[in-house]
């Protein structure tokens, strides 16, 4: 077994088809079929269901190149390990980020890796919780940017920054002429959400204690859409404080603080327990200290340099 094998089964993996896989790793299509064969015969199992167009993988093909995943993550570590400083601020970076941290952060991000680290290159993607955690197990992505608690005790997490939450209100509501609204006089009113499609908040989406936050209401999609509908049924939605900076000064006119109490988010950095990059660690939580203002930061990231 070589760990060119566990290249080429994942590559079939991804692209569905033996050609478009060779292509992809820059060898010939029999050079490939060979390969995952020998390695089949090796393991004595079928990975894939070749019958299929796409290839399909086999339920126990599943298992292996899951498997196969974390053997190349590993790998890759081991060579990382003997690289210089100098050396560890380029390569490859993918982040994951949620769907309401990603336009506060994604742009600035690009900036400073851009200005100051050059030869890391950094790739993003929107996701939701679930899909980021999945894929930072099976080590698809390097680090999450994501809302805590994360509760899984495979990953390390580091929080980033607090905000708050504030009620946009249609100016003709009649809370438009509030200076502040307290949280259960919101949920009162139609507060627009985007969970399972756009649709007005229910209470009887929180269990008995349980609380509300822009978290549970709101799983993608961006915050224009929201203020567009309640712009036009008069009624209210909900916007984190980092998104404020975003939006037209005719849109922060309108924003109410909740009060009674205040809701509030962390939003945090999550990696595998087994990371070893500690330098680009840094290097991706300086990139946010520089987005993120001084007041919202986590007493944890105010340190010059964080060790794993």
């Amino acid at each position: 077994m070589t760990l060119q094998q566990l290249e080429y089964i994942i590559a079939v993996e991804e692209y569905g088809y033996f050609v478009e896989a060779a292509e992809a790793c820059g060898v010939t299509q029999s050079t490939l079929s060979l390969m995952i064969k020998k390695l089949e015969e090796e393991l004595d199992v079928r990975i894939f269901n070749r019958d299929s167009h796409p290839v399909s993988v086999t339920e126990i093909g599943r298992k292996v190149i899951d498997e196969a995943r974390q053997v190349l993550y590993h790998s890759k570590q081991l060579v990382e390990l003997t690289r210089s400083e100098k050396e560890l601020s380029s390569g490859d970076l993918n982040i994951a980020m949620t769907t309401t941290v990603a336009p506060v952060l994604m742009a600035g991000m690009f900036k400073y890796m851009r200005l100051r680290y050059p030869a890391l290159r950094l790739r993003t993607e929107e996701m939701i919780t679930s899909t980021i955690i999945t894929k930072l197990k099976k080590a698809e992505i390097d680090m999450g940017i994501l809302t805590a608690p994360v509760n899984d005790p495979d990953l390390l997490v580091i929080p980033l920054y607090y905000e708050r939450f504030f009620a946009y209100v249609s100016p003709e509501n009649a809370m438009a002429r509030q200076e502040s609204l307290e949280r259960d006089h919101v949920l009162d009113n139609p507060v627009w959400i985007m969970r399972d499609g756009v649709r007005l908040f229910d209470r009887s989406m929180l269990r008995p204690g349980e609380v509300f936050t822009y978290e549970k209401m709101y799983e993608g999609g961006r915050v224009g859409i929201l203020l567009q509908i309640a712009n036009e049924s008069g009624g209210i939605t909900i916007i984190p404080e980092t998104h404020l900076k975003l939006l037209p000064a005719s849109v922060r006119n309108c924003l109410k603080p909740i009060v009674n109490p205040v809701p509030k988010r962390t939003i945090c950095l999550a990696i595998r327990k087994d990371y070893i990059h500690e330098q680009i660690m840094n290097i991706v939580i300086r990139s946010i200290k520089a987005i993120i203002p001084y007041e919202l930061w986590d007493s944890v990231i105010m340190s010059e340099y964080l060790r794993l």
